[in-house]
């Protein structure tokens, strides 16, 4: 790692003594906050990793634990000096010393991205290491385009899963309806009209709905804490947005306006006499 990676990185913090004595040691490394939670690492702890692409036991120093600015912010890294991967290296038979896989450049303004980039692929251009520069944004993005048929699997399952349970709704909703029958012919008989029959039908499903909904967002932040640490810590920053709830209140009155449509038309279509005459 550059010395300067945590001001191209401001959303870790690390204090000022740590980042002297991690800059100071070869051999030093900085930690995320989540990963050293997880395995119990502490400042001056060593570290051995066995290396796979690079051949050996590497050992490291934790000088410094990275903290993140919020609970967004993943904290689940190990950042070591390059140079002290590039000397041992450079011992090592083979061309693997002297290699870089990716720089990091910060820019003063976004709008001077595209030009940058065209920039920096010109120097390199019809030379033994041309390059591909883009914005860190389309960068992340490659990787998450790999996973969109598993994201649009989930969503399906989430559609498959609302019309399931609105198909569930309007069922009780309408036997809710036959079986009181007679009371809404009794209403009718007494002077109300469809359109209360039919309000007091959308009341019913709403009132469920809405309770039921209200339940399930309160229940959503638990189980959505419980789902990352049974996980592992694979989803290290699962949080559950407002935009979210928003959307379960609103799937939930959706469901409930819907589920009601038919019943309310059976109530508010029931006529007095054949009501009446169903007792029994």
């Amino acid at each position: 790692m550059s010395d300067n990676y945590l001001d191209l990185y401001p959303e870790f913090i690390l204090p000022a003594q740590q980042r002297n004595d991690y800059e100071r040691d070869r051999k030093g490394c900085l930690i995320g906050r989540q990963l050293a939670s997880q395995f119990g690492f502490k400042i001056g702890d060593v570290i051995p990793i066995k290396g796979t692409i690079y051949p050996g036991t590497w050992e490291f120093v934790v000088r410094g634990i990275l903290n993140g600015r919020d609970e967004s912010t993943i904290t689940r890294q190990l950042i070591f000096h390059w140079d002290y991967l590039n000397e041992t290296l450079r011992k090592m038979p083979g061309r693997k010393a002297d290699q870089v896989g990716v720089y990091v450049l910060g820019i003063a303004s976004p709008d001077e991205a595209a030009a940058i980039s065209r920039n920096v692929d010109n120097v390199f251009r019809n030379s033994l290491a041309e390059t591909l520069t883009e914005t860190e944004q389309a960068f992340q993005l490659g990787f998450v385009a790999m996973s969109n048929q598993i994201i649009a699997a989930i969503q399906l399952v989430s559609y498959v899963v609302i019309v399931i349970i609105m198909a569930v709704m309007a069922n009780a909703m309408a036997m809710s309806a036959r079986e009181r029958t007679v009371e809404y012919a009794t209403l009718k008989a007494l002077g109300f009209g469809p359109e209360f029959l039919a309000l007091l039908m959308f009341g019913e499903s709403l009132t469920i709905c809405v309770v039921g909904g209200g339940l399930g967002i309160l229940a959503t932040p638990p189980a959505a804490s419980f789902f990352k640490q049974a996980t592992g810590g694979v989803f290290p920053v699962f949080h559950v947005s407002r935009e979210t709830m928003l959307l379960q209140a609103a799937c939930a009155l959706v469901v409930g306006l819907a589920a009601a449509i038919i019943p309310a038309l059976q109530a508010a279509r029931v006529k007095i006499v054949e009501g009446l005459r169903s007792i029994g």
